[in-house]
């Protein structure tokens, strides 16, 4: 698929255009390969507190959620057959356009570099939805996505838990807010399959280590950027989240930096 402000890489088709789910389904769902617990380990010093390699995972993963997740939203308005689609379709491009600009802002400020492709197993799901017409798309996009945010919902409240980091926590409680309101929008279509989840949501892929692995971009590679549009003014919003941790907190931060995040609301992936 491509659209004004997404880069797709090579596509990958699954199952020919039929995707599934019990094989696909991966604990790293949102396209980042687990590194291994040295890589995790890892932890750097930066003004804003400790840095650990799971904290830098965490933000690498919000990036490539809106990868994939931002042109299903565009596909969502362009296809869906029910009120309740399309407004699920909005909620993923604000979210995520919202959420991208935390990721990009946060990112230079703690030395991660951010890809701009989705993975190939994100790059399957992209692909599998836009082959998909009428009531088929309504229903396997209500399922993949709502099983996607399901699966990275927990990760996301460990990382809030624990990081030590302020900007980490940051980004955190605005993708839990926004995760939960996509998982809401998804449940509202009234076509997932509740009792497919568990199994699904488990399961683990066999196509090898690189399907989940994030393609770094080449020096010099512009950046994707992920913008809101001017005709979604006012749609799509999530609720607004509790006020995040204060910024000062960091040991030896100097002063307060500038919270990261979008123009609108910062509870708003």
């Amino acid at each position: 698929m491509r659209s004004r402000y997404f880069v797709t890489g090579t596509s990958l088709l699954i199952g020919s255009v039929v995707v599934t789910l019990g094989v696909i389904m991966s604990p790293v769902l949102t396209g980042v390969q687990q590194k291994n617990q040295t890589n995790l380990a890892k932890t750097s010093s930066t003004q804003y507190g400790p840095l650990t390699g799971a904290d830098r995972d965490f933000v690498v993963k919000v990036r490539l959620a809106g990868l994939w997740e931002y042109p299903v939203g565009e596909l969502a308005l362009k296809k869906g057959t029910t009120a309740a689609v399309k407004t699920a379709g909005e909620h993923l491009i604000v979210g995520h356009a919202q959420l991208d600009q935390a990721s990009r802002d946060i990112a230079p400020k703690l030395g991660i570099t951010l890809p701009n492709k989705p993975t190939p197993q994100q790059q399957g799901f992209l692909d599998t939805l836009t082959a998909a017409t009428g009531k088929n798309f309504d229903g396997q996009m209500a399922q993949i996505l709502r099983i996607t945010h399901g699966q990275i919902f927990s990760s996301i409240a460990k990382i809030r838990a624990t990081s030590k980091n302020t900007l980490v926590r940051q980004l955190a409680t605005q993708a839990n807010n926004t995760v939960l309101d996509h998982i809401t929008q998804m449940e509202n279509t009234g076509m997932v399959d509740y009792e497919r989840l568990p199994a699904q949501i488990t399961s683990t892929p066999t196509q090898g280590p690189n399907f989940t692995k994030p393609v770094m971009p080449k020096p010099g590679e512009p950046m994707v950027v992920l913008k809101k549009p001017a005709s979604l003014e006012g749609k799509g919003e999530p609720p607004t989240a509790s006020p995040p941790a204060p910024v000062d907190d960091a040991p030896g931060a100097s002063g307060s930096p500038t919270t990261p995040g979008a123009t609108s609301s910062p509870a708003a992936q």
